[in-house]
């Protein structure tokens, strides 16, 4: 039972130390072929939004809304995507509720 206790600690420790390096870790995305651009970090912050001058048209702001929506939603799947993926690493690819 102690070595339960154990593992389960040492994992927990592993685990913290992860998330404090994926918080460093970034991911990019972009939308209209790259005419809208986000970064992300693996803490699910957007960090930077970049859009490009000719795709701004004040005709049609719905178009720019659409392309950094889609480009923030990707950005933060694949922010997701990462973290799960180095999580998964520490825990076997036990899926632990609440935790990613």
């Amino acid at each position: 039972m102690q070595d339960l206790v154990k593992q389960a600690q040492m994992m927990q420790k592993k685990m913290a130390k992860m998330q404090e390096e994926l918080n460093s870790r970034e991911v990019e995305a972009s939308a209209g072929g790259g005419m809208v651009t986000v970064r992300v970090n693996g803490g699910q912050e957007v960090l930077e939004v970049r859009i490009e001058k000719d795709v701004v048209d004040p005709e049609d702001v719905e178009m720019l809304q659409d392309l950094v929506l889609a480009a923030t939603n990707d950005a933060l799947k694949r922010a997701r995507e990462m973290v799960q993926g180095e999580m998964s690493q520490i825990t076997g690819g036990i899926k632990i509720p609440g935790l990613f």
